[in-house]
């Protein structure tokens, strides 16, 4: 077996597990490089970004989504 047929089969038979240990490598190593709190803000970063990118996706707007979280809405 080659590495990529490796790597294709842990992707598509343990997509989660292999996407949670590659994360927790990245996420120990800049620990390692940079520290504790820059490499947790660093990933806060991403998570936002994520999300934005993730609204755009989806065509939602932010005033949407702030619509559906508030209470009465952002617009009376």
């Amino acid at each position: 077996m080659t590495l990529r047929e490796i790597v294709v089969s842990c992707l598509t038979n343990h997509r989660g597990k292999t996407i949670g240990m590659t994360s927790g490598l990245l996420f120990g190593i800049l620990v390692l490089l940079i520290g504790f709190f820059r490499s947790l803000f660093l990933a806060i970063c991403i998570g936002v970004g994520y999300w934005i990118g993730r609204l755009y996706d989806r065509e939602e707007s932010f005033m949407a989504f702030l619509d559906k979280i508030l209470p009465n809405g952002l617009r009376k």
